[in-house]
């Protein structure tokens, strides 16, 4: 095993860990926020809002920090944010203690993810980049589905404690080995220097630089809409556990099915490349994405939602893919890049529960009406996507 290979296989170790310690604190932070502080759908999908607007920024600006500063500098300040704010969030009494500690927290993975994302896409060929994307997005996809499958049951069995101290303890082991790591890449550099490196030939079945801007740009339309959908979801989980009359831990079994099912699609698009800058597919995904959506929050019965589960996790499992891949697979300044593709995440984390926020606030009359709003916000973006792509031909 070469030294890249051994940092690149660390990375993939510290992500998987970071998914699991960030889905469990998050995630469940909504339900934690409901039933000690009597939080609806209206203040959680604000909540989710707040955390999105503050990631935008800050997964944009930590991209760029990386790159000026190097990648060891901003996982060590990442990571000591993340243990600060868990730590903190853990003693507090009042929700605005709770959500200013998250806000820390939220500010300290965007400075983590970037990073991760160019390591392990760092020094790979562009023959090499979509095997790296394609295991990075499967160790995270499936720590991500464990952390939300069995999060309910960790809360019924040890109670809300349990968000707060293990992704604690998690951030503190991930800590230790970006320690370990950092000194091990200084030894293999000192090692490597001096060493000629051989130049691949160039690849002819590249796309034109013209095209693959252009499905870049697309899917950095395409993923904050995907994430809109995705974190108005995942904020009024719990409301929709109450409407079925199911417990946090039920809730965790059946709502944490899409997330299988992203990781299943990352499997399948990892081995099987034919979707590589091939707009249908991604216009496809974004289709089902919004069909599959509003049959999500409009179900009346568990059957139908867990159906609609299964075609919404295979379209965010696409367009989260070309996002980063494209993002990857066009330039060297990978952290800049991957800071973009999660700043876009952020957006979405804003836009859809805000949306959903308002919509409840101001049309309280009608239950469906944040369903409803974000919806049409999907289709408008599905508009843009074509836009775009119209423009480039």
């Amino acid at each position: 095993m070469t030294a890249n290979q051994k940092i690149r296989n660390t990375c993939f170790v510290i992500e998987g860990l970071n998914s699991f310690a960030t889905i469990l604190f998050f995630n469940y932070l909504y339900f934690f926020m409901r039933d000690r502080f009597g939080f609806g759908d209206r203040a959680n999908l604000a909540f989710a809002a707040l955390l999105g607007l503050i990631y935008t920024f800050a997964a944009w600006q930590g991209g760029k920090f990386a790159h000026r500063f190097g990648y060891f500098t901003a996982l060590k300040i990442g990571f000591g944010l993340m243990v600060a704010g868990l730590a903190v969030s853990s003693q507090m009494n009042s929700a605005s203690g709770v959500i200013l500690a998250a806000l820390v927290t939220n500010v300290g993975q965007c400075l983590i993810w970037p990073t991760l994302e160019a390591l392990v896409s760092e020094s790979e060929t562009p023959a090499g980049v979509p095997r790296a994307v394609g295991i990075y997005n499967i160790v995270w996809a499936l720590t991500n589905a464990l952390a939300f499958f069995i999060g309910g049951t960790l809360v019924v069995k040890f109670g809300f404690k349990s968000i707060f101290y293990l992704p604690l303890f998690v951030v503190l082991s991930q800590l230790a080995l970006m320690f370990w790591l950092q000194k091990y890449a200084n030894e293999a550099a000192r090692a490597s220097t001096g060493k000629q490196t051989a130049t691949p030939p160039p690849d002819p079945d590249r796309p034109s630089p013209a095209r693959a801007k252009t499905f870049l740009r697309m899917s950095w339309l395409a993923n904050p809409f995907a994430y809109i959908a995705i974190n108005t979801l995942i904020a009024v989980t719990p409301g929709l556990a109450a409407k079925f009359h199911v417990s946090p831990m039920f809730a965790g079994f059946v709502w944490s099915l899409w997330c299988f099912v992203r990781l299943g699609a990352f499997v399948v698009l990892w081995r099987w490349t034919d979707w590589h800058y091939r707009f249908r597919w991604l216009a496809a995904s974004f289709a089902v994405l919004i069909v599959s959506f509003a049959a999500i929050l409009l179900s009346p019965n568990l059957a139908l939602l867990i159906v609609a589960q299964i075609f919404f996790g295979g379209a965010i499992g696409l367009i989260y893919y070309s996002s980063l891949f494209y993002s990857m697979d066009g330039g060297s300044a990978k952290s800049e890049h991957g800071g973009i593709h999660e700043a876009a995440i952020g957006l979405g984390n804003c836009v859809g529960p805000a949306l959903g926020a308002a919509a409840l606030e101001f049309l309280p009359q009608y239950a469906n009406s944040g369903a409803m709003a974000v919806s049409v916000l999907l289709v408008f973006g599905f508009g843009g996507l074509f836009a775009i792509w119209k423009t480039a031909r």
